[in-house]
């Protein structure tokens, strides 16, 4: 379709009952604003602009909604006097000229193109507005849709309805579509005669029925229109959307032994072939290709796992680090901006950051790479097939050649030549009968009850 389509997003809420210091539609699932879930939505809908009607937190809010493709303009709502108060902020980017025009909430992030996408073909097939709606055996607290015939005849809220409007269980989304050459002029007949003294754009549909023009209805699933007011429901909501992305990836070909324990990120990419086992936490920015395994109780963030590589249990992978085919992270590992070399292994009790670990080297339990000053960072590069021995200590900046290897208990401070070994420790010196006579001493102190032995 060649329409022009304005989508213009409410996200002026002052996020009350979040009991939050920030908006509302800042809150995250999936480790992305409620906003931004909502912007990539209309990116699938033919969407050419977005008016943005915020309130509280304007900048970061803008920056979340421009995050994606769409042309962002935004717009203050200096007063909170309802919906159709809140859609009129926009009236100058409504007023510019548009096919239709899409109402959307900044607080609903697990819609989909799908229903949004209906509403304008509605829309195009000559009704004035389409209403997004949904099934429930709960409707308490929602406004029902009446439908006649197969038109929307009225949008009535709870505290209106009659008994038997009150069975109604088609209920309102907030969610519509209606026809951009009319728009203005039917937001601007709605009136605030009600107890609250706010212009509710569910009037809308009263008012073009009185204009002589039809509304139309789609109905989707409940839980792609949920909204979010407060903490429980934004925890409902990433329970949603977590299982939706599990089984995204479980059907595409990935393995997880127990997916209720695992919990994704927005852009977390997985291929085909992967083991993922119980409690597995993805942050932000990770890749893992096909064949890798992550082990029980891991946390990754900001990384690129490659074929084959194995990482866990209980290992850390932060941003920027990066294992290469066939790569080895092991049980209480943390990785942190480091590339570790296809078939290379850090098994087991050891911190390598700001590193260039290469192809087929062994790190040995409890090594660290000492890469911070207290004010800058400096970089350790080990070569290939080198082996660095358990407990060694590389002070950064440092290189250790291929094919080297560094003695247990090193303090590595300098560089190591390609095939050297390198005893970085004191000698040690055996004192005859020293030993008996500290652990005597200690004895005497435990008996005697002191806090501290003596110097």
């Amino acid at each position: 379709m060649n329409d022009r389509v304005l989508a213009v997003v409410l996200a002026a809420g002052e996020s009350t009952r979040m009991k939050s210091s920030k908006s509302k539609v800042l809150h995250t699932v999936g480790n992305r604003p409620m906003i931004s879930h909502v912007i990539a939505a209309l990116e699938q809908t033919g969407v050419e602009h977005v008016a943005l009607v915020v309130g509280r937190d304007a900048e970061p809010v803008i920056a979340a909604a421009a995050s994606g493709t769409l042309n962002v303009t935004a717009f203050e709502q200096k007063e909170r006097l309802g919906t159709g108060h809140a859609v009129l902020a926009a009236r100058d980017e409504i007023a510019r000229g548009y096919d239709q025009i899409i109402v959307a909430y900044g607080d609903a992030p697990l819609i989909e193109a799908g229903p949004l996408g209906e509403a304008l073909t509605k829309v195009r097939a000559g009704f004035d507005a389409a209403v997004i709606g949904f099934e429930t055996d709960r409707p308490t607290g929602y406004g029902r849709l009446l439908v006649e015939d197969g038109e929307l005849v009225a949008i009535r809220e709870e505290k209106d309805a009659t008994p038997d409007e009150r069975g109604v269980t088609f209920c309102n989304s907030g969610l519509m579509a209606i026809d951009g050459a009319k728009a203005l002029s039917l937001l601007e007949k709605i009136t605030n005669n009600n107890v609250k003294g706010e212009y509710y754009l569910t009037d809308i549909i009263e008012v073009l029925r009185a204009a002589g023009g039809k509304a139309a209805t789609v109905e989707a699933p409940a839980d792609t229109v949920a909204g979010c007011n407060n903490r429980a429901e934004l925890a409902e909501l990433e329970a949603i959307w977590q299982r939706r992305r599990r089984h995204q990836l479980m059907v595409s070909g990935v393995t997880m032994i127990a997916p209720e324990t695992v919990f994704l990120s927005f852009d977390t990419t997985i291929a085909p072939d992967v083991t993922i086992e119980p409690n597995v936490i993805f942050g932000p920015g990770v890749t893992v290709e096909s064949g890798a395994v992550i082990h029980a109780f891991s946390h990754i963030e900001g990384a690129h796992v490659a074929g084959g590589a194995s990482v866990g249990p209980f290992a850390r992978l932060r941003p920027g680090a990066n294992l290469h085919a066939n790569a080895k992270v092991g049980n209480f590992v943390e990785i942190k901006k480091a590339e570790i070399g296809a078939g290379a292994k850090v098994s087991h009790l050891t911190y390598i950051g700001d590193a260039v670990v290469g192809r087929n080297v062994n790190i040995g339990a409890g090594t660290v790479t000492c890469n911070y000053d207290g004010f800058n960072k400096f970089e350790t590069v080990i070569g290939a097939n080198s082996f660095i021995g358990s407990n060694t200590l590389l002070v950064a900046p440092v290189r250790v050649g291929e094919g080297a290897l560094t003695a247990s208990g090193s303090v590595i401070t300098e560089d190591v030549p390609d095939a050297a070994a390198a005893f970085g420790r004191a000698r040690q010196v055996n004192k005859e009968g020293l030993g008996a006579g500290i652990m005597a001493r200690n004895k005497a102190v435990k008996e005697a009850g002191k806090v501290k032995p003596p110097r």
